[in-house]
């Protein structure tokens, strides 16, 4: 039987706030000389998969990267190795770059299914290497982890209810590998396949567990977000706004959203892009304030040659380039504790909301109830002009609904099993077959799933599934 994570936190938020920002502590941005900072965030995925065996209905749960090391003769399997240092290698560039007297800064995003692989493969050194930069305070400064869903879920079409669970789970897996100070450090969130709902109702839940899971900021795709009232783009991409989410009920949810811009997103933070796009910028007036300007980007930290060979020249270059001038990098958190500081104020951010939705709120106001809702987009969707439903994410090139309707209607009726076996049953976290039934539901539901089309990798999902419904039948 599989050793499995904790993924059931004992209450929702989990790790004790900092009583107050904290910008000085760290930061040099409050410094007036800094007309503009950058940001970037590395996302490390490896999803967990029914491979370790040549049976499928038989084979073991194991992690991508282990399949990767015993079949080199795959596709890029031949790149296990690389990847497996890509994990670690960051802990180590920030402890080189700060022990010369340098800031460097970077973002951290791993999938639960990721972290719990690499423990599962005996990488010990991986984790170690990350705790020791995470929990070490002359590093803190310099690290920011970034919050996700556990199983690298698609926000827009994965159920709410679960959607809930892989937020809570990967923070309780977290806490788990390195501790609830760490955790409570971490105040952002970065959606699986940037993966914006938006559908009033689900975009109201995303925001809505967001926030009572204890998450300060999110990162939101350029051309998934719209002005209120115009439908238009955001036209001040590189400061802070308020993603506001209406409700069907009239209900509202709100957190500040950071926009990552457009472009191919390994080259742009392979290369470090973003801070040659900040040189360019300068001071802007932010809630009568003048505040400097964050460009923003987020890239796999692992896929694609320029990543795995040209990052980490390019990083140490910059970050020796930037430490002490007038363009700093820095982590969001530490911008947005420097604008707090400043005098900005939440309620002074632009307000953004997910894109399509003017074209809702025009027929309807929110509060006009669920049916009313679906009425709407129904004939929105009839009268077509680029509307859908199925949320924003970093392409518009890939849907995560269309031609995977058997393994959606997989998910979902494993998704409404989980919830009578185990949720209206009342079947605490605490039980080992809770456990075994959440972990193997959260697997089924990644991304990778539904990304190359029928085949082999939506037969992994659907055996999943199957899997978590017998537990749930054959267990309880």
């Amino acid at each position: 039987m599989e050793r499995l994570p904790h993924l059931s936190p004992a209450e929702p938020v989990g790790g004790e706030r900092p009583a107050a920002p904290q910008p000085g502590r760290h930061s040099t941005l409050l410094d007036e000389t800094v007309q503009s900072a950058c940001a970037v965030a590395l996302h490390m995925h490896q999803p967990l998969i029914p491979a370790g065996g040549s049976e499928l209905s038989r084979a073991s749960v194991i992690s991508n990267l282990r399949y990767m090391f015993e079949h080199p003769g795959e596709g890029d399997n031949h790149n296990a190795a690389v990847f497996q240092q890509c994990y670690r290698r960051t802990a180590e560039f920030v402890r080189t770059l700060v022990d010369e007297g340098k800031a460097p800064r970077v973002m951290l995003e791993y999938s639960g299914t990721l972290l719990h692989g690499l423990v599962e493969m005996g990488q010990s050194d991986v984790i170690d290497e990350l705790a020791a930069v995470t929990n070490d305070a002359r590093y803190q400064g310099a690290i920011e982890w970034l919050g996700a869903p556990w199983g690298h879920a698609v926000a827009p079409s994965t159920p709410v209810l679960d959607y809930r669970r892989h937020v809570l789970a990967w923070r309780a897996h977290f806490a788990e590998l390195f501790g609830p100070d760490a955790l409570a450090r971490v105040r952002g969130f970065s959606p699986s396949e940037m993966a914006l709902p938006n559908h009033p109702d689900v975009a109201y839940e995303f925001v809505k567990t967001l926030r009572e899971a204890g998450y300060d900021w999110v990162l939101v795709q350029e051309h998934s977000v719209e002005r209120p009232g115009t439908g238009g783009g955001p036209e001040r991409k590189h400061v802070p706004h308020r993603l506001v989410c209406q409700s069907s009920r009239g209900e509202s949810a709100s957190i500040t959203a950071i926009i990552k811009t457009q472009g191919s997103d390994t080259k742009l933070v392979g290369q470090m892009q973003p801070y040659y796009e900040a040189k360019t910028l300068g001071r802007v007036e932010l809630g009568g304030r003048s505040v400097p300007q964050l460009v923003t980007q987020i890239a796999d930290g692992e896929n694609g040659g320029v990543m795995m060979n040209e990052f980490p020249s390019k990083y140490f270059e910059v970050v020796r380039l930037a430490s002490g001038t007038p363009t700093s990098l820095c982590n969001v958190s530490e911008y947005l504790d420097t604008l707090a500081a400043l005098g900005v104020e939440g309620h002074q951010l632009p307000v953004l909301q997910p894109v399509h939705q003017a074209r809702i709120w025009e027929r309807i106001q929110p509060g006009a109830g669920p049916e009313r809702l679906a009425q709407v987009v129904a004939e929105l969707g009839a009268e077509g002009r680029g509307f859908h439903m199925e949320g924003g994410s970093w392409t518009n090139d890939i849907s995560w609904v269309r031609g995977y309707s058997s393994l959606l209607n997989e998910m979902e009726k494993t998704s409404a099993l989980f919830h009578q076996t185990i949720d209206v049953a009342g079947i605490s976290p605490a039980d080992p077959r809770h456990q075994r039934a959440l972990f193997h539901l959260l697997c089924s539901q990644t991304s990778c799933f539904r990304y190359w089309g029928e085949g082999r990798w939506t037969d992994f999902g659907r055996e999943l599934c199957r899997r978590t419904h017998d537990i749930l039948t054959c267990d309880f």
